[in-house]
């Protein structure tokens, strides 16, 4: 075999390896970016995998492990579906290769625990679902890392106790909702939920737990509630508390207050939350401050901005050279561009007496434009010196007629003189033409004498 037939054959070879990995796996459906697989009866997932989707979609299957090296085959990973599976575990550096991978969904397999390590280098994923499985313990470390969540969803499992102290500002500083609904906690450690990032505390749910009666807990929910919370409002009558822990004498937190009537609220608590309205017009290109006062005035508060274009922004968060945030939590804009124009929210906190006050500043970049024309003064502008050519013309037209060269006796009757004179001029002449002209009256008044012509 020569060395050019060795070549062919080698190319040859790479071409059947490199259709084989884009071939698409049996029973699967694959399009542009995504790859379906589901609901086809599948064990496993399939030994190859295209490179090039974006979207995996396994769910309703029977698969009960994920190989570690299947994934690493799919770079380009964004949203993987896993649900309705028989999944109990997940493997060691089982996302190592997907770290773009922004939608997890492992919600109805039969998960039992949340290990520390399942959900590590996914530094961009943005919602894990993890509902209806049987979780009954989530590690403490278990999200660290996960600095780009929005969304955890860990509602219908068998969870007794959460790690909320993991969850800080510098660690999640987007996650705004926290579904724990449908648990069996018994209660919540209050300090650790106070002093969860407020955006935290307005997407949390705690509604249909096990939690029993007391007044630290009804005090937080009755903030919560003045503060119209969406967790609150959108399931009031499933906030319930067990009555000494007996689940047979449950009574809703908001239903029946008269449970509570011996509880006391702390008068902080009680104040409501002050939204603060300011609007702010700028040119584009402009510095520009935003601040942040609110009535709270305590000294040891935080601060996050609420930016149209920007999303959430903190003191911990700064990574944008055209914005600073302030200790004070004045927001500073360096240089505003027309993108920059909206409604700017911000959220000053108080943790340790449980309050919070909002601030809304609403922001109009304008292009730079020369001054608006003004037509009054065009107008008069326009008639002065119209009135200026009228008067020139009339005042200064040269002679050129024989009679306005005579000397007049009087300045300006040689002047009208000249100007009646150089009106007629231009006129046909006729037998009956006739020249003006203004003669002195004895009386030294002037009068008007038609002169035939000769």
């Amino acid at each position: 075999m020569t060395s050019e037939h060795f070549q062919v054959l080698l190319l040859l070879l790479f071409c059947v390896l490199h259709s084989s990995e884009q071939t698409c796996p049996s029973k699967c459906l694959c399009m542009s970016d995504t790859v379906r697989c589901s609901s086809v009866g599948l064990h496993k997932l399939p030994q190859s995998l295209p490179s090039f989707p974006a979207n995996l979609d396994f769910s309703h299957n029977h698969i009960t492990w994920l190989d570690p090296d299947t994934l690493t085959k799919t770079p380009r990973l964004e949203k993987l579906w896993m649900a309705h599976n028989e999944i109990r575990t997940l493997s060691h550096n089982l996302f190592r290769n997907v770290s773009g991978l922004r939608l997890l969904d492992l919600s109805s397999n039969r998960l039992q625990m949340v290990e520390q390590h399942y959900f590590h280098g996914l530094w961009r994923l943005e919602e894990l679902r993890l509902f209806n499985n049987r979780i009954t313990l989530v590690e403490g470390s278990s999200l660290s890392g996960l600095s780009s969540l929005k969304k955890v969803y860990f509602s219908f499992n068998q969870i007794t106790h959460f790690p909320f102290f993991s969850i800080q500002d510098h660690t999640h500083p987007f996650l705004a909702m926290l579904d724990l609904s449908s648990n069996r906690m018994s209660s919540l450690p209050w300090e650790d939920v106070k002093a969860l990032p407020q955006l935290v505390q307005q997407g949390l749910y705690t509604h249909n737990n096990s939690l029993i009666c007391d007044c630290s807990m009804y005090a937080m929910f009755w903030h919560w509630n003045l503060s119209e919370y969406n967790s609150i409002k959108d399931f009031t009558d499933e906030h319930t508390c067990n009555v000494n822990g007996d689940p047979r004498r449950s009574i809703r937190f908001f239903r029946d207050k008269r449970f509570f009537r011996n509880c006391t609220v702390e008068k902080s608590i009680m104040q409501p939350v002050t939204v603060l309205l300011s609007d702010v017009v700028v040119f584009e290109g402009n510095r520009v401050s935003l601040d942040c006062q609110t009535s709270l005035s305590s000294t040891n508060l935080s601060f996050t901005w609420l930016s149209p274009n920007k999303g959430f922004i903190t003191q911990s968060s700064m990574n944008d050279t055209l914005i600073s945030m302030l200790p004070d939590g004045t927001l500073e804009i360096h240089a505003t561009t027309i993108n920059d124009s909206g409604v700017y929210l911000c959220t000053a906190v108080d943790i340790k007496q449980a309050l919070n006050a909002t601030r809304e500043v609403n922001v109009t970049v304008l292009l730079p434009t020369a001054e608006p024309f003004n037509t009054g003064y065009t107008t008069l502008l326009g008639c002065m010196v119209t009135l200026a050519l009228i008067l020139t013309y009339l005042f200064l037209t040269p002679c050129r007629c024989s009679f306005c060269k005579q000397p007049p006796a009087h300045s300006n009757q040689g002047t009208l003189s000249c100007i009646f004179s150089s009106f007629t001029r231009e006129q046909p002449n006729t037998d009956t033409l006739k020249h003006v002209a203004f003669l002195e009256h004895p009386m030294g008044e002037e009068r008007i004498e038609w002169i035939p012509q000769s």
